[in-house]
């Protein structure tokens, strides 16, 4: 699995906003964001652009403005940031696996590459940002 930094910087975006969130500390200004999460603030400024066109954040202008999440933060998964950011959270040959039809001798292939994005699939949607933001692990998980 490859993460992009695009989708690592949204993410401690995300994780810093939700901190906020229960801190009831909201708008948060991009500078506390890229200080917070270590993110330079041009390319966190295209980020929360992002994030905000797909319904993950609201901003609000201003001297009092900044940014907040749109949902709760138990409502928002690390997949749908990585989804928002990257696209499809597994990709095999530019297609989802499920959409792939291999040759009946190599037909496996095509199941166990299912089966690794089903298992991501659940990990990641099983991490939600207010568990990240208290410093939870991920609920328990087996392959």
């Amino acid at each position: 699995m490859r993460i992009s930094a695009k989708a690592d910087y949204a993410l401690r975006a995300m994780i810093v906003l939700a901190d906020r969130h229960a801190r009831g500390r909201e708008p948060v200004k991009v500078d506390e964001i890229a200080r917070a999460g270590e993110i330079p603030p041009k390319f966190l400024e295209t980020i929360l652009v992002q994030l905000r066109r797909h319904g993950l954040l609201t901003s609000k202008r201003g001297a009092d403005g900044g940014y907040r999440l749109a949902r709760p933060p138990e409502e928002v998964s690390v997949a749908d940031v990585l989804r928002t950011v990257d696209g499809p959270l597994a990709q095999v040959l530019g297609r989802a696996p499920e959409d792939l039809d291999y040759p009946r001798d190599v037909a496996a292939l095509g199941r166990v590459w299912r089966e690794a994005a089903e298992a991501v699939g659940e990990v990641l949607e099983g991490a939600t940002l207010d568990r990240l933001a208290r410093g939870a692990a991920v609920p328990d998980f087996q392959i």
